[in-house]
């Protein structure tokens, strides 16, 4: 049985990676990946994902320079998750943040407060707010 058979993809053919730093630990990010996704992956050494909003294949870092390397590559026990250790450069979030997890839960009444520094604003690397 190949390695992709032994992955459980969705209906939509995609199975969730959690992208997490290597050095630290941190969670950086959680995007969907398809086969195809997967195997550029594997090939080239940087992520790639898909983007279920534009329906089409993105290499993290294409836009902003901000790569992912990709170090290791682990299944969940359950076949349906897979979590990638990355060496990130920048900032991880579209939002210039170096996660994607960004705001916690905080105060009464509980409210979502920023608990990182923006490392970059999205307009100086997307062209947009």
């Amino acid at each position: 049985m190949s390695l992709f058979e032994q992955l459980k993809f969705n209906a939509e053919g995609l199975i969730p990676a959690i992208i997490q730093d290597r050095t630290s630990g941190r969670v950086l990010m959680m995007a969907w990946m398809n086969r195809a996704a997967l195997e550029k992956t594997l090939a080239t050494g940087r992520t790639w994902f898909w983007s279920r909003s534009r329906q089409k294949f993105w290499m993290k870092g294409e836009t902003s320079g901000h790569v992912q390397v990709v170090r290791d590559i682990a299944v969940d026990c359950d076949g349906d998750t897979l979590l990638l250790q990355v060496e990130q450069t920048g900032a991880a979030c579209h939002e210039g943040y170096r996660s994607c997890f960004f705001r916690s839960a905080a105060g009464t009444p509980p409210e979502w407060r920023v608990t990182e520094p923006r490392l970059v604003q999205p307009e100086q690397v997307y062209g947009k707010p």
